[in-house]
This record gives structure tokens, C-alpha cells and sequence, in this order.
């Protein structure tokens, strides 16, 4: 986009500081420092901007996307000098500020990601728990990058009927917890990656407690088989028209029945058979509701129809919707709408979008804080209000140790 980058205008103050130590309480040093130690990154000489100071710039370059990247640099390194880091120089231009994060590389980002983000609601949490079950869901989204040859030969363009069209993506499939808005699980690849295959790395993740939802896009035998492998239970919905047998019905109006592979699944799968899966069936319609469509079909783990009756999963299952709100949270209020990554190069476009979802999870960790705090549900809470307050106020938080850092309240003013 053409113009000038922003700067943090008028005179510096302590008030206007990125609050490295807020990152550094949330994303702790010893984290940082087993990820540079994992991949081999620790600097190897002293240098302007050391291999530490670079993970977290890559956070903070997302929680101010509007600010030019020496500029980003500035108010993290004076925020560094407050916490003994003074030997950081701050005048490192575009072409070190690259040098040093393409010396970091994205799976240190990578590695941070992995350990960082995860759930975030205490057991029997409100609003993050159906019946002693961890409820999360299971989505994707796309995400345009800058238009450069390398990232058009790593990540493809989307087509069109008349050929290919508009900037590069990359797709992503996560795990949500509902509740908190906490994202974790995250694979991912190109747009031409099948979003049903970076699934697959996804419910990887899902552990025994946790209820998963999932839209009928995911209903296929193999995931659904790799999912409730895991102890996880799930509610997917599936398409109104599948054929499914009845194999016994309940007073609510669910029913047993089993899904299986089709031949061609079959086929993909390399087996000349699987074993059918049984499962309890859910169908329901939305009365009164503009353009909701006749009959939309559940399917669940959950076959005991007492202790989970049908009326209450299927309106559980609407919640799978908060998947897609803070898919927008990323890229529209953190990215900025119609705003690509910043990045010139695949390796530096996977370190910028691990930095990016570590952002979203300080903020929505503080969130969750906040909340706790008044006694509330962080839905209560909104997402804008409370990333300009910590744009805002938390950057004071730089002149204080980590290890004596107070409590942080976002999202009231």
C-alpha cells in the first residue's frame, strides 16, 4: 500500500514504550531461550540485535501493524534498556532489522508458538466447559502475503476462472477454545494445502476432556477417525443428505447409527476395510430463523442421551462460531483489513504469522485476566478496545522486572 509507514510521534515517554516485559511475563525468556537452543540460534558474537531481541520484535512487529518496521525496533529496544538489556543498539536499519530476523528463522517462532499457545480457561471454568468437557473447535482461514516470486512458488495464488488472480495466501487450521478465544494446534501450509490435511496435524492436539466441533466441511471417516482417536469427544456436523442407518432411536429424537469410508475413501486410505464407527445422530431445524435451511445434521461421540440430551448439543454447536470471530480478530483488527504480512520471503512470512498468533494470545491472555478480575466472562470483553488499551498503557511495564511485574487490567478504561 502506498504512504508512509506511521511513527510513534512526539517526544519519547516511558508510557510509549512496547511493554517487553509484558512479553516477557507472557512468553517467559526460558521459553525463548529453549527455542534458540533447540534450533541452534543463539547469536553466535555479539551483535546489534541479538537472537532473544528478535523474537520479540516478531511478536510486537504485530501488535503495532500500522508502525514502520525502525520504528517497531526503537520502542522494543528502549523497552529492553528498562529491563538490563542496554547494549542493544537502537539505530539498526531495514536491511540488519531483515538479516537478523532471516538469522532467526520461522521454527524458532515456531517452537515458541507451540509451547505458548494452549488453552487458557481453569478447570469448570463459565462459558469454557459443557458438562466437565473442554469445549473447542476445529477451522481454517487464509491469509494474503506480500506479492514476491518466492512467495507465489511456496504458497501458490488462488484461482479463477480466467487463471490465477490477486496475492499469495497462506492457509492455517487450528484448534480454538472456545471460551477464551485461545487458539493452539495450529498447522500451516499454502492455499493449494488441502485445509482436510492440515486438519489432520490439528486434532493432533485434542486431548481427553475436550469436546470438538466442527463444520460438515471436516466430516469425512478419516478425520473424524484420527480426532476420536485421540480420547477427545466430538459434535461435527455433517450433510443433511449422508445416508446413516438407524440403529436405535431415543426419547429426544437422536439415534445410534455408524458412519463409514466410501470406496473412493477407502481406496485413498490404503486398507480393504476400516471399521464402521458408531455414532448418535442429531437432527434439528431452526424455526423462525431468516435463511436457515431445513434440517441440519449433528454427529457425536456422545451417545449417552441422558447425560447429553439433543437440544442442548445442538445449540452447543452454534458456538463453533467463535472460531470464525476471532479468525476475524487476527486478520482484521490485529493484521488490519486488507493489509498483507509484511514479509518478502517464505521463511520470514512463517516467522511474521507464528508472531502474529502470539500476539493475538497475549492479548487475549490479558483479556482473560481482566475478566477474572471483575468477575466476568471474557466474551464480556471486547478484542478492539482491549488491544488499544494495551497499545496504550502496558508499555510502562518495560522499566519493571518480569519477576515483580503487577497485575495488568485490560479492556476497562
Amino acid at each position: 500500500m502506498a504512504g508512509k509507514a506511521a511513527e510513534l510521534g512526539g517526544q519519547a515517554r516511558v508510557s510509549d514504550y512496547l511493554s517487553v516485559g509484558l512479553l516477557s511475563r507472557l512468553v517467559p525468556p526460558s521459553l525463548v531461550d529453549e527455542a534458540l537452543t533447540a534450533h541452534d540460534r543463539h547469536s553466535k558474537r555479539q551483535r546489534d540485535l541479538p537472537a532473544h531481541a528478535v523474537a520479540y520484535y516478531v511478536m510486537a512487529l504485530s501488535l503495532y501493524r500500522g508502525v514502520n518496521t525502525e520504528e517497531v525496533l526503537r520502542v522494543v529496544t528502549e523497552g529492553m534498556d528498562y529491563l538490563g538489556d542496554a547494549a542493544i543498539r537502537r539505530e539498526v536499519g531495514k536491511s540488519g532489522i531483515s538479516a537478523s530476523r532471516t538469522r532467526l528463522g520461522a521454527e524458532v517462532m515456531h517452537y515458541i508458538a507451540d509451547q505458548a499457545l494452549t488453552p487458557l480457561a481453569q478447570p469448570q471454568a463459565a462459558g469454557s466447559f459443557y458438562r466437565g468437557l473442554r469445549v473447542v473447535s476445529v477451522d481454517g482461514t487464509m491469509l494474503e502475503v506480500a506479492d514476491e516470486v518466492g512467495n507465489r512458488e511456496a504458497f501458490g495464488v488462488p484461482g479463477t476462472n480466467k487463471g490465477q488472480a490477486g496475492y499469495p495466501q497462506i492457509r492455517c487450521v487450528g484448534l480454538l477454545e472456545n471460551g477464551t478465544h485461545a487458539l493452539f494446534g495450529v498447522a500451516l501450509g499454502g492455499c493449494k494445502d488441502s485445509e482436510v490435511n492440515l486438519a489432520h496435524k490439528a486434532v493432533k492436539n485434542l486431548e481427553p476432556g475436550m469436546l470438538c466441533l466442527a463444520d460438515r466441511g471436516f466430516s469425512g471417516y478419516p478425520l473424524w477417525q484420527a480426532a476420536s482417536q485421540t480420547g477427545a469427544q466430538l459434535l461435527w456436523r455433517i450433510i443433511k443428505n449422508r445416508k446413516l442407518p438407524v440403529l436405535q432411536r431415543f426419547k429426544d429424537g437422536s439415534y445410534l447409527s455408524q458412519i463409514s469410508p466410501a470406496p473412493a475413501t477407502l481406496k485413498k486410505m490404503g486398507g480393504k476395510t476400516a471399521p464402521a464407527i458408531t455414532v448418535r445422530v442429531i437432527d434439528y431445524h431452526l424455526p423462525g430463523v431468516d435463511n436457515a435451511e431445513s434440517v441440519y445434521r449433528l454427529i457425536t461421540t456422545l451417545l449417552d442421551s441422558g447425560q447429553y440430551p439433543a437440544d442442548e448439543l445442538a445449540a452447543l454447536y452454534h458456538e463453533r462460531w467463535s472460531i470464525e470471530t476471532t479468525f476475524a480478530e487476527i486478520k482484521t483488527t490485529l493484521k488490519g483489513a486488507d493489509v498483507v504480512l509484511r514479509s518478502k520471503t517464505p521463511e520470514l512470512v512463517r516467522q511474521e504469522f507464528w508472531g502474529l498468533l502470539l500476539a493475538h494470545h497475549v492479548v487475549r491472555k490479558l483479556m482473560l485476566e481482566a475478566a477474572l478480575s471483575r468477575q466476568r466472562t471474557p466474551d464480556e470483553l471486547s478484542f478492539k478496545h482491549s488491544l488499544s488499551i494495551i497499545r496504550r498503557k502496558l508499555p510502562a511495564s518495560g522499566a519493571i522486572s518480569p519477576r515483580v511485574f503487577p497485575q495488568v487490567v485490560v479492556g476497562v478504561d
